[in-house]
């Protein structure tokens, strides 16, 4: 019971944001309210169009749903107390808020890392051996890989924010921070985060480099097998096929690489900005990426835009 009381001494949180300026906030509510729009309106236009079509019914686009789906959930994770903080004098977070927050936020990131990873070894079974992709990327199996993504991603996050609940929070009470992620919350703890720290650099760093090692594992194969096409418009035709999800792995792996491969002590305003592109500015861009190169895409939503026109 002591250890209980101790910990909900702290009551609540303030976030920092991105900026403590005054004259920086409307600008900054005004910018993240329009990227939240957008994300809104560009993901479950994919959804929509994908659900709609019989011909973008494929392991490819329901993984691409899913994904969409998942963007939509992340980002209303974190902005909607973001644009409430922008016009709030007090940033304030309550310590409940603050783990539920943190939670899903996990859980979410986590999901989309899984997710990018299955979509490359769909393109990789598309492209390596299209042969057999029907039977290998079958619909049970693709909702199993969707169902896995989603368990380890959830159970992954209830270790870590349970692992947080544990530790105290005596004196400050200021996250450094435009949400309750895990590193600046370790720098406010009075109290030992070695096993924290311990678990992120085993479990927490197996977790999130597994599927960055089935995106380089499968994309290599992949590119071993597109150099062996003898026809340029082939090996063009391939390429097409995987360039919008590379854009998406490049943008989402860089910079979480960015944010949690250093050590704690080193955590900036940086840091910040990058959990910006990985968070809000990636999941608002995927819409973007994957319909303007893609002509199914293209006709996908050009049919459901007439449809709700007609």
């Amino acid at each position: 019971m002591e250890r209980v009381n101790q910990t909900s001494s702290v009551s609540e949180f303030i976030l920092l944001g991105l900026s403590s300026r005054p004259e920086d906030q409307k600008p900054l509510f005004a910018l993240f309210f329009i990227m939240y729009v957008v994300t809104l309106v560009g993901n479950l236009l994919i959804i929509l169009a994908i659900r709609s079509d019989t011909q973008l019914q494929t392991p490819m686009y329901f993984f691409l749903s899913i994904l969409s789906f998942i963007d939509v959930c992340y980002t209303t994770t974190i902005v909607p107390k973001m644009l409430v903080n922008f016009l709030s004098k007090k940033k304030s977070i309550s310590y409940a808020e603050c783990m539920t927050q943190m939670y899903f936020f996990l859980a979410f990131a986590n999901t989309e890392s899984y997710l990018l990873a299955t979509m490359a070894i769909d393109r990789y079974v598309a492209i390596c051996d299209p042969f057999h992709y029907v039977t290998v990327m079958s619909h049970r199996r693709c909702v199993l890989l969707v169902a896995f993504s989603c368990s380890i991603s959830h159970l992954h996050s209830l270790l870590l924010v349970l692992l947080i609940n544990r530790l105290l929070f005596c004196d400050s009470n200021v996250i450094q921070h435009f949400l309750c992620d895990i590193n600046p919350l370790l720098k406010l703890s009075c109290s030992s985060t070695f096993v924290n720290e311990i678990v992120i650099n085993t479990e927490g760093l197996t977790t999130l480099v597994t599927p960055f090692i089935c995106v380089i594992i499968s994309y290599l194969r992949i590119l071993t097998a597109v150099l062996k096409i003898p026809s340029a418009a082939g090996k063009h035709k391939a390429f097409s096929t995987c360039g919008s999800h590379l854009t998406m792995v490049t943008l989402f792996y860089g910079s979480i690489i960015y944010v949690y491969f250093r050590p704690l002590s080193t955590y900036t305003i940086q840091d910040r900005v990058a959990t910006v592109i990985y968070t809000v500015l990636s999941s608002m861009l995927n819409p973007f990426i994957y319909s303007l190169r893609n002509k199914d895409m293209k006709r996908g939503l050009g049919k459901l835009m007439s449809r709700r026109v007609s």
